[in-house]
């Protein structure tokens, strides 16, 4: 906790806080400075907070607020600030409570009555508020970049898999046959949308809180499209109210990192299953795999279940700022400092959940032959013979699923797939049947008459894994979506 009761009574209070003025003679409790202060975390705002003060200052300036001299001294100790914390040199204090108030101090400390100037038409309000947003900018753009690392991977992959088959699956069932890059293909789509989500988030927070003040704006004439394109906004907020109450941004944010976090579990849990003994489809290295501490056999495929743990922390980051959230009336209340560890834990869990899961992906050797071979078991390629009925025989489809659901019953029956029953077995069932039908059973036949739009087909895959590449080219996130 970072305090302790001695045995002769209550902790000693601290000192009052110089930095609240002259309304506090005395200082807080020492559970009230243990459960108020935020530096613990939100130090991690520091290159957005003096990002936020150099843009704020110089608008001081140029309406003439300030003069250009303490601007020039703010600016040279804001960023004197930065080298300090850069170099771990900056010594943060907990009693003054959060980044803002710590950087403010040793501006002060370090240029005097200047640094005093600094907070003129300002509040912690739209400061954390900006701060916090330039932040989550930054982390959706790093985040996006991985997205798109990943994607290439994933579409190198394909393109190299293009015509390997492997089973389809649905209920966990062997469904049809299907190729191993059709198949990796299927979550570059799903990171798509992912990064088309960012996008759509940073759109909606690249609004600039500055000059909001408090709650209700100021009454000096400041410049707030200054700030805003200084620091990269679109434009300035447009209600001072909602500015400094909105975390709409950080909750969308969270959103869209749970949905790509069910994705990256989706994909593990994949991994984990591809892993086992009864696939065997693929093998991950010893980079990427831990062993036993009594099975010496064992292959553990752990950063594959690591990270569809994490999809836990993830939500739960979303459901946590929800609920600190959900009952604060307008505008500002300290509730809100809550909103920032989910975030940031939120951001590092993904972050190492997207560099494990391309290392996977990039490490991962699949057992093309394995894959093939049980790519036509479970009698998968009963739906090209339904197909076949109804293109060559004309019969309606459903007298013709019914017709290769008897087929399928006798080749159960007999321990054998569809392709070993005989023609004169088939004809039983439909006298029309001819020996063509064996052409469309073949597991290679199945996967190249696949070929619409958005199918299975080599040349399908091989295309679309081309396009992918290509595509990503262009990783920025405007262009993502």
């Amino acid at each position: 906790m970072g305090m302790s009761l001695g045995e002769d009574g209550p902790p000693e209070k601290p000192g009052p806080n110089a930095q609240w003025g002259g309304r506090f003679a005395g200082g807080p409790a020492a559970i009230m400075q243990e459960i108020n202060a935020s530096i613990g975390f939100d130090r991690a705002l520091w290159r957005q907070d003096i990002r936020g003060s150099l843009a704020h200052a110089a608008m001081l300036a140029h309406v003439g607020i300030i003069t250009p001299d303490d601007a020039a001294r703010i600016e040279a100790g804001l960023r004197a600030i930065a080298a300090e914390i850069e170099a771990g040199d900056f010594a943060f204090d907990v009693a003054l409570e959060d980044i803002h108030m710590n950087i403010e101090a040793r501006l002060v400390e370090r240029i005097g009555e200047p640094g005093r100037r600094l907070h003129t038409a300002r509040s912690r309000n739209d400061q954390v508020a900006t701060d916090f947003r330039l932040w989550v900018r930054d982390a959706i753009d790093g985040i996006d970049t991985q997205i798109a690392t990943l994607m290439r991977s994933l579409a190198t992959r394909a393109r190299a898999h293009a015509a390997d088959p492997m089973p389809g699956f649905t209920h966990l069932q062997t469904a049809q046959p299907i190729t191993f890059g059709h198949h990796l293909l299927a979550y570059v789509e799903m990171l798509a949308r992912d990064r088309g989500r960012l996008a759509d988030a940073r759109r909606r927070l690249n609004v600039c809180p500055l000059g909001s003040a408090a709650l209700a704006g100021t009454s000096f004439p400041i410049d707030r499209a200054m700030t805003a394109a200084a620091l990269g906004f679109d434009r300035p907020t447009g209600n001072s109210l909602d500015t400094v109450s909105d975390r709409d941004f950080a909750v969308e944010y969270l959103s869209a990192l749970a949905i790509l976090a069910m994705h990256l579990s989706r994909l593990s849990e994949e991994i984990v299953l591809w892993c086992s003994s009864p696939f065997g489809f693929v093998r991950l290295s010893d980079a990427f795999t831990t062993g036993s501490s009594i099975m010496p056999q064992k292959r553990n495929p752990d950063a594959a279940e690591l990270t569809r743990a994490k999809t836990g922390r993830i939500t739960g980051a979303l459901m946590a700022l929800l609920t600190v959230m959900k009952g604060l009336p307008l505008a500002y209340a300290k509730d809100m400092q809550e909103d920032k560890q989910p975030v940031f834990e939120a951001t590092e869990a993904a972050i190492l959940c997207l560099a494990a899961t391309d290392g996977m992906i990039r490490d991962l050797t699949a057992d093309t032959a394995r894959m093939r071979a049980f790519a036509g078991s479970g009698f998968a390629t009963a739906t090209d013979l339904a197909d076949w009925l109804v293109r060559v025989l004309r019969l309606p489809f459903r007298t013709a699923h019914h017709i290769t659901g008897r087929l399928v019953g006798r080749a159960e029956a007999r321990g054998v797939e569809l392709a070993a029953l005989s023609l004169d077995e088939m004809q039983a069932e439909e006298p029309g049947i001819t020996a063509d039908i064996y052409d469309v059973l073949a597991v290679e036949a199945s996967v190249a008459s696949r070929n619409s739009f958005g199918g299975t087909a080599p040349a399908n895959v091989a295309r679309a894994a081309q396009a992918w590449l290509d595509a990503l080219g262009q990783t920025s996130v405007e262009r993502a979506s």
